[in-house]
């Protein structure tokens, strides 16, 4: 069997006018994951991500930090969702910047409402493709690793993307999915065994790269 290792991105620029860029920590984070890979001996036959500049980024710093010289393939279906347009789906008038405590528990208290919404059919988007297909996009990343791979394989995306590839291979309910979502940690790493038939869960949004005393205020959700 092999081992898929799904990825996380490191930590972005929440609050900023452009969220999709890692920050300074975010860049550490993931070349820190890349520093463990080396040490670990873990070396991938292949790489993918989705077209986010976070999610590319994230990559690049794995790969300066273990060494490894890949060319990834690009998936658009392990792109995230559109978080603003989530929340506007349930919230049209403009919010606060997530400034404060409160303002950035309001913040995930909408998108979870949409997010659950979103699942539901009740609520689309705008300019987001419907849950059905965002979902299709993920498993379609999922069976190209099952039928093209057989060793080691990195999937570097979102949270909601890995989150529902979780889901997927435990047959759990969306509602499930956006809860797990709402907890992966930057450059958290899950694992799945492969073969060419199925995927199987081995561990869900770990730190290993982090559990050093030295890292412990890198550990971050945004």
């Amino acid at each position: 069997m092999g081992t898929l290792y799904l990825v996380r991105h490191g930590q972005a620029s929440f609050g900023a006018d452009n969220y999709d860029q890692l920050s300074d920590l975010g860049l550490r984070q993931s070349e820190r994951l890349g520093e463990y890979f080396r040490l670990k001996g873990i070396r991938f036959e292949a790489v993918l991500h989705g077209t986010l500049a976070r999610q590319i980024q994230t990559w690049e710093g794995i790969a300066t930090g273990s060494g490894q010289v890949l060319q990834a393939s690009v998936w658009p279906g392990l792109n995230e969702y559109d978080s603003a347009a989530v929340i506007r789906a349930v919230q049209p008038e403009p919010l606060p910047k997530p400034e404060t405590a409160e303002a950035v528990r309001q913040h995930f208290r909408l998108l979870r409402t949409g997010l659950l919404r979103w699942a539901q059919g009740t609520a689309q988007p705008e300019g987001m493709p419907s849950h059905a297909e965002f979902v299709a996009g993920v498993n379609a990343a999922l069976d190209q690793v099952r039928t093209h791979c057989s060793g080691n394989v990195l999937l570097v995306s979102s949270g909601g993307p890995i989150a529902t590839a979780v889901a997927q291979v435990l047959d759990a309910p969306a509602q499930a999915a956006i809860e797990m979502n709402l907890r992966i940690r930057n450059t958290g790493v899950s694992e799945l065994a492969f073969s060419p038939s199925r995927h199987t869960l081995v561990s869900f949004n770990s730190v290993p790269h982090l559990e050093d005393g030295a890292y412990a205020d890198w550990v971050t959700y945004t």
